[in-house]
């Protein structure tokens, strides 16, 4: 071993072979105890304290066309993000064309504008590393943005447009229905997914507007003269709250948007937005089972009806959902740890702003087990009726929507 080092030392010099030689000791002797590590048991550790939450500091602003603006600086990265949320929604969908609302949601995006067609505002975003997607939900519309800094006011010119002269080019039209069409046709393939579905219409009703589905039939009723006839219903700068962060000055992205977005005003003859859809559902217990001989676990749905965000125990449910949910809830607890009952397990209070949600329980399970299953999940749910619920479970609950409070502000400025 010695005559190695030497010619080492000879060919390579002394700092390589001092280099060699002190790691040919650490492999050759083995650590004495004193200097091996003992991990510590978590309760051991120690942390230094949190920081103080601040809520960051943003400005809202009223366009003259009544136009809502939210602007928070974060200059953090030369970003600029944003959104515009507009009362539309599906749920007012005509019987008949269910999936319009969805359908013009996309094309908002997908479809062109008076001005300049569809692939070339594709090509356009994608030379600047920008993005504008867009779609309707059930009882909202959005449009995402983002873009760099140096991109921004034209990205926010493009969105303008969009909103203002929004096209329908027919071959981009029939693509947004041949899309349709084919989600259609495979849904039945994630039974989880049919599962939900029959759910709902068991809560609301099958025709409701808050649990329907689009068939074939409903997309074949949907021309491109009705897409335009929903921006013309829906799209309005006084239905319109548009948020933007990133690297800006607020002032002057202010006086921006004042610019891009003022002259844009509500047509004289803009409709009224339809009433909201009533929820009479029919609350007398009942099963659906959808016979599904093929699989081998039960995609499970059970609930009732719940309640909206103006409920006075808002915040008391939210902490019963984090009872129930979690690595530390009593359903992963319970029924999947100790039971080994279900491949997940979940519950909890939806609400929704101004329709009642839902409250369920939701669960996969082995075939066999799915009246066991069942059982657990409902004495969990009793015993929340019969029992207190313990200091330190309340305690676990409370610290995980605290912790994940504080996330939602680092979270939400950087993406």
């Amino acid at each position: 071993m010695m005559a190695v080092c030497l010619q080492l030392c000879r060919s390579f010099g002394r700092s390589l072979c001092l280099g060699v030689l002190s790691a040919l000791l650490l492999w050759l002797i083995p650590p004495s105890p004193a200097m091996a590590m003992t991990p510590k048991h978590y309760t051991e550790l120690t942390f230094p304290p949190l920081p103080e939450l601040q809520v960051p500091a943003y400005e809202r602003r009223q366009l003259s066309n009544g136009m809502v603006v939210y602007l928070l600086e974060d200059h953090e990265w030369p970003l600029v993000r944003g959104t515009v949320i507009f009362r539309a929604g599906s749920r007012w969908d005509p019987p008949a064309q269910v999936g319009l609302a969805e359908i013009s949601g996309d094309l908002i995006r997908t479809g062109g504008t008076q001005a300049h067609r569809a692939a070339a505002i594709d090509e356009w975003l994608e030379d600047r590393a920008a993005s504008i997607e867009s779609g309707v939900g059930k009882t909202l519309g959005r449009i995402n943005f983002n873009s760099l800094k140096e991109h921004s006011e034209a990205v926010l010119n493009l969105l303008a447009e969009m909103l203002q002269a929004p096209a329908v080019e027919p071959e981009r039209f029939e693509l947004a229905i041949r899309r349709r069409q084919g989600i259609i046709q495979r849904r039945d393939d994630q039974p989880n997914a049919q599962a939900e579905r029959e759910f709902y219409k068991l809560i609301y009703g099958p025709k409701s507007p808050y649990a329907r589905t689009q068939e074939l039939e409903t997309l074949a009723n949907i021309t491109p003269a009705d897409v335009q006839q929903f921006y013309r219903t829906y799209l309005a700068p006084s239905r319109c709250i548009l948020g933007l962060v990133g690297d800006f000055d607020a002032s002057e992205m202010g006086d921006r948007l004042a610019a891009i977005f003022g002259p844009w005003q509500d047509p004289p003859n803009l409709p009224p937005l339809p009433p909201l859809p009533p929820v009479t559902a029919d609350t007398s217990p009942a099963t659906v089972v959808i016979h599904r001989p093929h699989l081998s676990q039960s995609y499970i749905y059970t609930g009732q009806l719940g309640g909206t965000l103006k409920d006075p125990d808002v915040f008391t449910l939210y902490v019963l959902n984090g009872v129930l949910n979690g690595f530390g809830g009593r359903l992963f607890n319970e029924v999947r740890s100790r039971q080994g009952l279900a491949y997940s397990v979940y519950a909890a209070w939806s609400p929704e702003f101004d329709y009642p949600g839902v409250f369920y329980g939701v669960g996969q399970t082995q075939t066999e087990t799915t009246a066991k299953f069942l059982s657990a999940l409902r004495q969990e749910i009793e015993r929340l009726q019969q029992e207190p619920v313990g200091s330190a479970e309340l305690n676990y609950a409370k610290d995980s929507i605290l912790n994940s409070f504080v996330l939602i502000f680092a979270i939400a400025c950087k993406f």
